[in-house]
């Protein structure tokens, strides 16, 4: 014989899914795998851009010369580009790692800068900027489609 509830009180019913886990399991602190990874991209990201960026410091003759380039820029020039580009991924993908809101919004706008950037670098290195511009995409996606759900208790702090 099975008990059935008083009455008077609600039935208990699971909001979550079959399947998954209720939203009171994942709780604070913990980063979906998608917006981990958008993160780490974000980081590494910064990294080559920082090495990039480097590289076309240093030697003005590492990426190969091209013709009539309506976007030319002396390859000094997208190496501080790309370098302090990269230097701000890095750190923003540290913010993302560690939850902070505005890391969010800053990796969305930072990654579309990245796309933008690499896309005005692609006669430079086409294969890499290909690499980078999929890579930035990703990174947008994954930080602008994976926001916290908010509880009624947050949505009025």
């Amino acid at each position: 014989m099975t008990e059935q509830p008083h009455p008077t009180e609600p039935p208990v019913r699971d909001s979550a899914p079959r399947g998954t886990a209720p939203p009171s399991a994942a709780g604070p602190g913990t980063l979906s795998g998608s917006l981990h990874f958008a993160g780490m991209l974000l980081a590494l990201n910064g990294v080559l851009r920082i090495f990039e960026g480097i590289a076309a410091i240093a030697e003005d003759d590492v990426y190969a010369r091209i013709g009539a380039y309506i976007y030319e820029i002396n390859l000094t020039g997208w190496g501080w580009i790309l370098l302090i580009l990269g230097v701000i991924g890095v750190f923003v993908g540290w913010g993302v790692l560690q939850e902070a809101g505005w890391a969010r919004v800053a990796g969305v706008v930072l990654a579309a800068l990245g796309l933008i950037a690499q896309f005005l670098f692609l006669p430079y290195a086409p294969l890499w900027s290909l690499i980078l511009i999929a890579l930035d995409l990703f990174v947008i996606w994954a930080l602008a489609a994976h926001w916290p759900k908010k509880g009624p208790a947050e949505r009025t702090a």
